[in-house]
């Protein structure tokens, strides 16, 4: 089974491989299909282990990683390949938790299914080679390889070059913004 497990890794990072060269080639290529490349069996079952080894709570269908384990793994992937081939998939919404902060406020955190942490893995496998064949050098902001720690050394070495560096983090933005102003320019958007 591990073996099986290696080949799909190796055939999807293939497949990133090739997704990248061709964005690295043409930086205003538009990639217009990719859907069919999320439930591909090799990307479904890569999303799967990252999913089961990242671990989790279930979601509000409060179907758990062991529950689908204790099932036919592969009869679930091939269930979902197929409810994405045939567009009937629908995220559900994220469960509500909070947690506390040490200012004794609360964060609040949602949390996907496992069904949809498998497709939002399964997502990131096929675009994030794309994305990253595009970014600069000096983006680290949630990038594979790099980290805050990699980004703190290099704003430091920068100020030491005498740049100026400038970070900005808006606190809460999401807590603050005024959701309906936003949804009305998503809409419009759409409609343009």
């Amino acid at each position: 089974m591990a073996e099986k497990a290696q080949q799909h890794i190796l055939k999807s990072r293939e497949l990133q491989r090739k997704l990248y060269r061709a964005a690295k080639l043409s930086r205003e290529r538009r990639f217009h299909a990719l859907y069919d490349r999320i439930y591909r069996p090799d990307v479904l079952r890569r999303a799967w282990e990252e999913v089961r080894t990242n671990g989790g709570a279930p979601g509000v269908d409060n179907v758990s990683i062991e529950d689908i384990e204790l099932s036919d793994v592969n009869e679930y992937l091939e269930e979902l390949a197929e409810c994405l081939r045939e567009n009937r998939y629908r995220p559900h919404p994220a469960k509500r938790v909070y947690i506390p902060k040490p200012d004794g406020r609360q964060r609040p955190l949602g949390i996907p299914t496992v069904r949809d942490r498998i497709i939002q893995q399964a997502c990131r496998i096929v675009i994030e080679p794309i994305f990253e064949a595009i970014f600069e050098d000096c983006s680290y902001g949630f990038r594979p390889k790099r980290s805050a720690q990699q980004a703190a050394k290099e704003v430091k070495e920068a100020l030491v070059r005498g740049w100026h560096v400038v970070d900005a983090d808006i606190e809460g933005f999401f807590d603050n913004i005024k959701h309906d102003v936003l949804m009305g320019l998503l809409k419009c958007s759409s409609e343009g």
